[in-house]
């Protein structure tokens, strides 16, 4: 869904481990290294959404994972100039998201990132919290740090929370649903629902 503006209403996920690390993949073909995301339906909210692109990019399941909590209101970025498709209408310009933070409940074993024919991810890794600042695309850091600063609160001591190299100062918090590292892994390798931001 593209709305008036040309963002995409999208969802992210963050999945975060027992030792507050998280889930960081590597496109396919390309030195690019992110978190899941994917665009929301016609049909869907944000949580169904968050549910489909879990299970399409990274092979789990609702009962893999447990929802600490998301973001409130959109968090946007627009696309470089040479990503834009111009011939495509509705033209997108870029994107409008809800981030979810998971808690993985589930063996790491079921992560699994060639369950479709055509696949997202190619390899994947367990990284330091914030360690996903450091190597984001640069068009997209900016909503990296807001969804990362909001949710922290969720999943991190208030200590780990301090290392933080460019701390938020708006003191926006996430909505929570209840108030080691490894190396890279090859492919083979009743709640309330969020309804997203006014459009």
């Amino acid at each position: 869904m593209i709305d008036r503006d040309g963002f995409r209403a999208n969802v992210g996920i963050i999945l975060s481990n027992a030792e507050g690390h998280l889930l960081w993949a590597r496109r396919i073909g390309q030195n690019a290294w992110q978190f899941p995301q994917g665009g929301i339906q016609k049909d869907e909210n944000p949580e169904q959404a968050m549910y489909r692109e879990l299970h399409e990019e990274v092979g789990l399941m609702p009962g893999d994972v447990e929802i600490a909590g998301f973001t409130r209101g959109w968090l946007r970025y627009r696309l470089p100039r040479r990503y834009i498709r111009r011939h495509r209408l509705p033209l997108c310009i870029g994107q409008k998201q809800v981030w979810f933070m998971l808690r993985l409940v589930g063996p790491e074993c079921n992560v699994c990132l060639d369950l479709n024919a055509k696949p997202e991810f190619e390899e994947w890794r367990w990284v330091d919290y914030w360690q996903p600042l450091k190597e984001v695309v640069p068009f997209k850091r900016r909503v990296y740090g807001c969804a990362l600063r909001e949710l922290a609160p969720l999943v991190l001591s208030e200590e780990r929370q301090r290392e933080n190299p460019a701390r938020s100062r708006s003191g926006h918090r996430a909505q929570s649903r209840s108030s080691s590292r490894s190396g890279p892994r090859s492919r083979s390798g009743q709640r309330s629902r969020p309804r997203g931001p006014q459009q």
